[in-house]
């Protein structure tokens, strides 16, 4: 019985990487691109590259564009926060009947639309600490060992594919608590993300400002409290601060976002915190006050500010 595909949608950093890693260990993964002009570039290219420490690789996985009418049982939502959804709807009609998707965004919001949109799909949350990015548009760097949670919001049993993770050298591991981790992971990037982009610096250059780090992770335990994810709260800014010093020579996703002159996840981060901090009745002044900054910068860079 032939195996099941994995199918990527989404080329950016951590698509890359699952879909490298997934090729790596034989899984069968096709690449869904964004067009035809994209396809074209892939197959001129003819290769993923993933580098890693101990050297760099080349995979010619397949590809197609969302027009492609082959059945989609398991898909790897790997695109950004603000293009999930309609990526979800531009294969939409290709999902066979209980398809797992499994959703890799930062942020809190599309997620959760995704999920109640298409409720005949098995929709799985995933919270990554994995680093990549891309060098290059077909060439990704694994810049941070990190872990993959997964998990559903029902608490479901753990799907019996999982185990292929793990055995491509995706590091992964079913929970029953994917939205604490979620909500933990949103608050995380809320205290590093948009600091790195205001300050133009490396996360490790985040320590030159404590002061503002520890405050906005004060608010935003108490905004996670508020929300339900007490648990999420426990040591968050112990956490940050691992997570600055274990990422310290990195640059964040949405510094990134910015110095590529791309559209950042601004409004599943901080916009987001803004709005259940207004649901639940919670001033914080220093997490609005960073959003209007950033929404500031953004603006003066030419770049959407939401």
């Amino acid at each position: 019985m032939a195996e099941t595909t994995w199918h990527i949608l989404g080329a950016g950093s951590l698509g890359s990487l699952w879909a490298t890693r997934l090729a790596r260990a034989g899984q069968p993964a096709t690449l869904i691109l964004r067009d035809e002009a994209r396809l074209s570039r892939y197959r001129a290219c003819g290769a993923l590259e993933l580098v890693e420490p101990d050297g760099t690789s080349r995979w010619a996985l397949p590809a197609e564009t969302a027009a492609a009418d082959t059945p989609i049982q398991r898909l790897v939502v790997a695109c950004k926060a603000y293009d999930a959804e309609a990526a979800v709807a531009s294969i939409a009609h290709r999902l066979a009947p209980g398809a797992a998707l499994l959703l890799l965004q930062n942020g809190i919001g599309s997620q959760q639309a995704i999920a109640e949109r298409w409720p005949q799909a098995h929709c799985i949350f995933v919270s990554s600490t994995e680093g990549a990015y891309l060098r290059g548009d077909h060439q990704v760097v694994h810049a941070g060992r990190g872990h993959n949670w997964l998990g559903t919001p029902a608490s479901e049993a753990e799907p019996a594919w999982c185990t292929a993770l793990s055995a491509s050298a995706i590091p992964a591991t079913w929970t029953g608590d994917i939205l604490d981790r979620v909500w933990r992971k949103f608050a995380l990037n809320c205290a590093i993300n948009p600091l790195t982009v205001l300050h133009d610096c490396r996360n490790g250059l985040l320590r030159n400002h404590e002061g503002e780090v520890n405050a906005l992770c004060a608010e935003l335990a108490d905004l996670l409290a508020a929300t339900g994810h007490p648990a999420a709260a426990i040591g968050l800014r112990d956490d940050v601060w691992r997570v600055i010093e274990a990422t310290a020579n990195n640059y964040s996703s949405m510094h990134q976002d910015v110095a590529r002159r791309r559209r950042t996840e601004i409004a599943f981060l901080l916009g987001q915190a803004c709005r259940q901090a207004d649901t639940h009745d919670l001033p914080v002044q220093r997490l609005r006050a960073l959003h209007d900054r950033l929404r500031t910068h953004l603006r003066a860079l030419g770049l959407p500010d939401d």
